[in-house]
């Protein structure tokens, strides 16, 4: 879509702010109004629109993307997100390890054991942690605990979780970010432990350096939306 605007602007709008394009009102795609909490929220969204060129490019707008999935998706069912995101501590990326080299076991226990330490203690959620990729069982009450952390979550700070969650491979990781424990380098150092060591030590081709780069954005896009809604806590 080429570019139909001059001017991007933010004002209050009811419940909240919004973002105008010359004057206009900004709509989500299912023409829904747009209330954010925080002015500082609007004012990024709003960079996202103004930073376009002649042409239009969603693929560049990723709070956008985020925004209008909360209004427009989740606002209604939060429920289904919140399940499908909570899917993920049972089979979290912290929980299964690396068996050799030591190296590599040494580097995910201490980066990953303090944030399922933090998790336990924060939302009395401890998890299991196994090496190799068999599936293991963790604790129901754990898993019930998680769920409901989510099931508290306003859409737009669960669009951000759930993303995070699905870029990362780690409910755990989602939530540090949503916390504050996380900032994004954290989280990416975090997600992307077993790929850095194999960079390391192999290389990096070019699928694998473009596949890091979407995670990385994502992590960013995922941990700057969740740092503009703290604001508002």
């Amino acid at each position: 879509m080429k570019r139909f605007y001059q001017h991007v602007t933010v004002d209050a709008a009811e419940a909240g702010f919004g973002v105008r394009l010359d004057g206009t009102v900004l709509l989500t795609p299912a023409r829904r109004k747009l209330a954010l909490p925080t002015r500082a929220l609007a004012e990024a969204l709003a960079a996202e629109w103004a930073a376009q060129g002649a042409e239009i490019r969603p693929a560049t707008m990723p709070l956008m993307a985020l925004i209008a999935t909360a209004i427009d998706r989740i606002a209604d069912n939060p429920g289904a997100t919140a399940a499908e995101a909570a899917k993920y501590a049972g089979t979290d990326l912290l929980c299964y390890r690396a068996e050799y080299p030591d190296s590599l076991v040494r580097r995910e226990r201490e980066l990953w054991q303090p944030l399922l330490d933090w998790a336990a203690d924060r939302f009395d959620a401890p998890l299991r942690v196994t090496a190799g990729i068999v599936p293991i069982a963790q604790p129901p009450d754990s898993l019930k605990a998680l769920r409901a952390v989510l099931d508290g979550m306003d859409p737009l700070a669960l669009s951000a979780v759930a993303a995070l969650t699905s870029s990362s491979g780690s409910l755990i990781v989602a939530l540090a970010l949503w916390d504050g424990r996380l900032g994004a380098a954290g989280a990416i150092a975090a997600s992307l432990i077993d790929e850095s060591f194999q960079t390391e030590r192999w290389g990096e081709d070019a699928e694998a350096a473009a596949r890091r780069r979407r995670i990385e954005a994502d992590i960013a896009a995922g941990a700057q939306m969740l740092a503009l809604l703290r604001a508002a806590r």
